[in-house]
């Protein structure tokens, strides 16, 4: 297992291969499309000057000041009571590294940036109607489709041949060469084809979905590794550049930001050769590993993430090292969800989540636009400011340089919009980053419930527990409770479409919601989008092939420890 060097340098410059009588109901099984990441929260980068940079310590304390703790999202439990050890996690974004672990139980690698033939179901050569063409004519023919003909067009001369054989090339062209036309010419008694972009340079940027060949599948995928950005902020960035909407990409799980991260991309529509050329204008991202395939991505298809972790400067004896880790290689971990679910300002993202699900949606407006205490860039701190001052979207709009942010889509909803229509304006903003919210508040009742749980019945099963059987959810007997473990435990995230445990503090679920003027049995939205089905997540995770080392640094007379771990 290949362990990155210790060093948060600026760049794509580190290796990519870095490891490093019972109720039922169908459920709807939660994978963790989180990669469950440590739990600090991010510090900001600084992209105009402006603000506090994200390589400032005093940044980083003031947003932890003002930021959430553990406490705060409802993780309260340890799996064990053996004394631990503390240490500094991401300390450097080098010091985190994820890497996918596919549906079929691969580890997701970027280990190839060519953008070959047999991306393609077949090559020009081989598909019917090429047998028209020279090798000559159908190496011009691929450079204007590149643009690289500095001619414009490619002439062929058909002077001799049949209607029908006229007919026949100018379908091959149409159908081998997508995006180019043809059109036919006399020149001093000759006849030619004539072959074209009708769309003129603008057909490589947005080619015409009717271009796209019948033999190709209509989502490239791809594997993307990207140092300190978030999933969201990555794809934000890959839609800018193309000029798409973010709603294209697809993907089995958000990784965190302040990490090294390699996992699978699909996007609608968009050629292997039009992403690679991203390779060539990113920072901190590649692009690579390119194959067409019929399908999207969706969340919480992944089996898991491999971790690479560096915990620096830890603290406690080598016993109360090799305790800790020892449980977590036999033990496991409670399965709650990690700081970056709830975001890292004073407003968390639950809350947001919340007023969406009780149709408070000038809260959901205040939530996010509102000033906040903590670090932030400089011209965000102003645009929250002049929101507050002139609840004016436009105004507010002008502050932002950047406005692809979820900040600049609302403001932007609103200015189209108004405030009278606050749906249709929040609806500007990507669906994947709506419907954080409300994933954040039902992880935010999951932390809170699975803490209780553990307070009332410590880690083994009981009477009134759920577990799954073949996709199925059912309460455990008394009898039945005695032959289950822990690890068969699972517990909901509440919704329409799940049952809860039957004993007391499944019932605490109708009580939370209650609490946040929910109803438990009423949790379909008049959004379509925001009604909760609901699913099950394991209380425990036991992860797999767990190692560790630790090291001694001279130059600061401190130890680190290096685990790598694959968390299911």
């Amino acid at each position: 297992m290949l362990v990155p060097a210790p060093g948060g340098r600026k760049g794509p410059a580190l290796p990519w291969r870095v490891s490093g009588p019972t109720a039922t109901k169908r459920p709807r099984v939660q994978k963790d499309e989180n990669n469950g990441g440590g739990h600090f929260s991010q510090p900001l980068e600084e992209e105009d000057g402006e603000g506090v940079g994200l390589g400032s310590g005093e940044a980083f304390a003031e947003m932890m000041k003002h930021g959430l703790t553990e406490l705060d999202v409802g993780i309260l439990k340890f799996v064990s009571e053996h004394k631990g050890f503390s240490g500094i996690l991401k300390e450097r974004y080098s010091d985190f590294v994820v890497h996918e672990v596919n549906k079929e139980g691969k580890t997701v690698w970027l280990d190839d940036l060519s953008v070959l033939r047999r991306t393609e179901v077949t090559s020009v050569a081989e598909q019917p109607g090429s047998e028209v063409f020279t090798e000559e004519q159908k190496h011009e023919l691929e450079q204007l489709q590149l643009f690289k003909n500095k001619e414009g067009n490619v002439s062929i001369e058909v002077a001799d041949d049949t209607k029908e054989k006229r007919t026949l090339v100018h379908k091959a062209v149409k159908t081998l060469y997508p995006g180019l036309e043809t059109k036919t010419e006399e020149r001093e008694g000759k006849k030619f084809i004539v072959a074209y972009h009708a769309a003129g340079q603008k057909a490589l940027a947005a080619p015409r979905k009717h271009s796209w060949p019948k033999s190709r599948g209509a989502f490239c995928h791809f594997v993307l590794y990207k140092e300190n950005k978030d999933t969201m902020e990555a794809i934000n960035v890959l839609s800018k550049f193309l000029r798409m909407r973010p709603n294209v990409f697809s993907y089995m799980g958000t990784k965190d930001k302040r990490a090294i991260t390699v996992q699978e991309i699909a996007v609608l529509k968009v050629t292997a050769e039009r992403l690679s050329h991203l390779n060539k204008c990113l920072n901190n991202f590649k692009l690579g590993n390119f194959c067409y395939k019929k399908h999207p991505l969706k969340l919480g298809e992944l089996q898991g993430n491999h971790f690479t972790v560096v915990i620096r400067n830890i603290t406690g004896t080598d016993d109360q090292v090799q305790q800790a880790m020892t449980s977590l290689r036999e033990t496991g971990f409670i399965n709650y969800y990690g700081m970056q679910r709830f975001g890292t300002t004073a407003v968390p993202t639950h809350q947001v989540g919340k007023a969406i699900l009780q149709d408070n949606w000038n809260e959901v407006i205040d939530l996010i636009l509102k000033p906040r205490p903590g670090a932030e860039k400089g011209y965000m701190v102003k645009c929250r400011e002049e929101w507050a001052q002139s609840q004016d979207p436009e105004a507010a709009l002008k502050k932002l340089p950047v406005k692809r942010c979820v900040e600049g889509q609302l403001l932007r909803g609103l200015s189209m919009y108004g405030k009278k229509n606050i749906i249709t304006a929040f609806a500007m903003i990507p669906r994947n980053n709506r419907l954080m919210y409300i994933h954040s508040y039902q992880s935010f009742m999951w932390n809170t419930m699975v803490s209780r749980r553990i307070e009332a019945f410590g880690l083994k099963a009981v009477e009134g527990d759920l577990v799954l059987r073949g996709g199925t959810a059912f309460v455990l007997s008394a009898a039945e409770a005695e032959t289950h473990s822990i690890q068969d435990v699972v517990m909901p995230l509440p919704g329409f479409d799940v049952i809860y445990p039957t004993h007391h503090v499944g019932k605490g679920y109708r009580e939370k919601l209650s609490a946040d003027n929910l109803d438990i049995d009423n949790m379909r939205h008049r959004v379509r989008d925001y009604s909760l089905a609901g699913a099950y997540r394991r209380i425990l995770i036991k992860p797999s092939d767990v190692n560790w080392s630790v090291t001694l640094t001279i130059t600061s007379v401190s130890s680190n420890i290096t685990i790598s771990v694959i968390a299911n």
